[in-house]
Parts: structure tokens; sequence; C-alpha cells
């Protein structure tokens, strides 16, 4: 039997070092006795410690974290080039408890001989529903209608006026799973969807009943609400600023469930403050956490979530019930199914690494 020491990022705990999400999957490791567990407790947050707010978003995965380390899996850390400055001799894998690998140097895991795996598909339908919540209450100027409320003052009651969806164009860019799920969700409302997606083979497209647009910049002219959907990468980083959101209506709604740095931030403020679009609903920003001071913060037609809309209870124990399945698969010297470094295992280090766990399969 050979032990593996699994790892959890320490921001999986609260104050009180309890699992803060109630959560962890640990109960597949009840009856496989070669598996450890434990956390990074230098980067758990302590009792009375105001400070931890403010780096929680900018945690980083340090070279003594891997020391002894065979499996790691993580939230919200970053693991960099720098991570592995004392090489990765004992770790063997890094699981992502979510989807996004952004913050992951997948490079330097591979020149490290490290597999690197997440939780594909646990996030698609509340990742979309989220999106869709959005949709609706921009259309039905819920916000509004909920201060007007609070006030006590309903007299101004036609200023509130929403929308139906009937009709009305949604695009898309980018057309995968989570888009794809947006628009079976929207399928009673009677949207006309457009999608702008060049890696989107057509046929899924047609299935979908969603019509594919060459160009972006006609998608963003004809679409009522625009959703942000695609991969955040070197080429897509950035793509809508001042001069994609001036191609909007003044009458379009933006919606962002996916990454923050899509976006030019600044732009999309000044597109508001203005009134080149009607409003936003965003769960994502170019920078995280959202300062407090941050003008969006001031803003009455943007609805502002932390990044956190799409995750439920279900979410919770959907991610970890797959991340501790692939951990256990790990620990008998098998592939994880959902690599996202694919590169890695081909890799004679990395193989050597992963069969000296064969053993605990026997």
């Amino acid at each position: 039997m050979e032990t593996f020491n699994i790892r959890y990022s320490g921001d999986f705990l609260d104050e009180k070092g309890d699992v803060a999400n109630g959560y962890l999957g640990e109960g597949i490791y009840s009856d496989v006795p070669y598996i450890k567990y434990d956390f990074l407790m230098d980067q758990a947050p302590q009792m009375g410690d105001q400070t931890y707010k403010d780096r929680l978003y900018s945690l980083t995965i340090e070279p003594h974290h891997l020391v002894g380390t065979n499996g790691l899996v993580i939230i919200r850390p970053y693991v960099k080039r720098s991570t592995f400055a004392q090489g990765a001799e004992s770790l063997v894998a890094i699981g992502r408890a979510g989807v996004g690998v952004d913050k992951i140097d997948l490079q330097a895991c591979t020149e490290n001989d490290v597999v690197v795996f997440n939780a594909p598909g646990t996030l698609t339908h509340s990742t979309a529903s989220a999106a869709m919540l959005f949709i609706l209450a921009l259309a039905k100027k819920l916000p509004q209608q909920e201060k007007m409320a609070r006030t006590g003052d309903w007299s101004e009651q036609a200023g509130v006026t929403g929308d139906d969806l009937v009709g009305q164009t949604l695009g898309l860019i980018g057309l995968g799973r989570i888009a794809l799920e947006l628009v079976r969700l929207l399928a009673p409302f009677k949207m006309n969807v457009i999608a702008y997606d060049p890696y989107i083979d057509q046929s899924k497209a047609q299935e979908a009943n969603v019509k594919l647009i060459d160009d972006i910049d006609t998608l963003l002219r004809e679409s009522d609400y625009v959703s942000m959907h695609c991969l955040l990468n070197d080429d897509t980083r950035g793509m809508i600023g001042e001069r994609e959101f001036r191609l909007m209506q003044p009458t379009a709604y933006f919606i962002n469930v996916g990454r923050g740095e899509l976006v030019r931030q600044t732009a999309l403020v000044k597109a508001l403050q203005e009134g080149w679009i009607a409003g936003a609903g965003l769960d994502v920003f170019e920078h995280e956490p959202l300062p407090a001071d941050d003008p969006l913060t001031e803003l009455n037609n943007v609805i502002l979530s932390p990044h956190w809309l799409p995750t439920t209870h279900k979410v919770v124990k959907d991610v970890m019930n797959m991340v501790s399945a692939e951990m256990c698969r790990i620990s008998q010297g098998k592939l994880p199914d959902n690599v996202v470094n694919p590169e890695v295992l081909s890799r004679s280090g990395f193989q050597k690494k992963l069969k000296r766990y064969a053993i605990n399969a026997i």
C-alpha cells in the first residue's frame, strides 16, 4: 500500500476551521485506507483576521505547500511557475474544484510532470440559470421595482415598466455547454437566438435552433441581450471594450457570468454611465473581489453578484464528489477523466509518478 496525501487549499475552511460550504466529498475516501487528507492551514482564515478578505483572491500555492503533497485540490489560489521553484517530486495531480483553470500555469504544471483536472459539467445548468436570472431581472427591471416597493412611493410605476422576452434577440458570444443550456432554459420565452462562435460545429447550432453569426459586430448590433460564454485565453482577454459597447443598442443589456477579464471594465462602466447600453448583469469582474468603492457599485442600472451566483448546494456536492472520485483514481495509478493539460500524459516523469500508486489498485 502506498499512502496518497491530498491537501486542500485553506480557502475551503471558515474561521472556525470547518468546511465553509459544509461538504468536501471526503466520504468517498472513507473506504480508501491509503488516502490521507488535510488542509493548507497557512492559507485558511483566522479568527479576527480582518485582512483575509483582501488576500483571499491573491492566495498563491507556494513551494513549501508541495512538500509531501501527492494530490492538491484548490478553489481560488494561483498556481504559478514560482510554485515549482523547488520542484514537484511528490506532486502527481492538481484538482480544480470548479471549471476555470485560468489561475493555473498549465505549462509549468506539465513541465513538472503534474496532471491538472477540473470538474466540467457540474456547473453547466447552474451557470446557465444564473445568466437566465440576470436576463429576466433586467427585462422586468427588478432592482428598480424592488427599490420602489421599499420606499413606499409608488407614484412612478410607469417609469419602471419592464419588457417581455418574446420576440427579443439574445446574442451569445460562445456556444458551448453553458450557452446551449441557456438556450434550452429560455426556449419557452420564444426569443430569437443568435451566436458568434468561430469554433462551434454548425450542426450543434442548428439542433439548438440557434443562428450562427459570422462576425461579432453584427451580433452586437442586433441583440437585445448579449451574454458572454467563451473561454478566457490570450485571444479573448479584453475582447469586449469601448468599440464593442458602442455597437450595441442603447436599449440592450449585457450579461457576464463567465470571466471578468473578457471585458475591459472601464469601458463597461462608461457604457453604463453614458447610456450606450441600458444595463448589465455581472457575476464576474476584471479584478476580484470588486472593491466596495468601484464605480460599478454606484450605478443603478447594473445587477452585481460576487462570482458566486452559480454556486448552489447541489453544485458543491457535485463538484466535490467529482474531484474526490478523480483523486481516488489517481491514488490507484489511474488517469483522471477530465485532464486539462493532456501533454503531460506522455511524459515519462509523470508516468513514473503515477505508476508508483498502481499497487493500490491490487
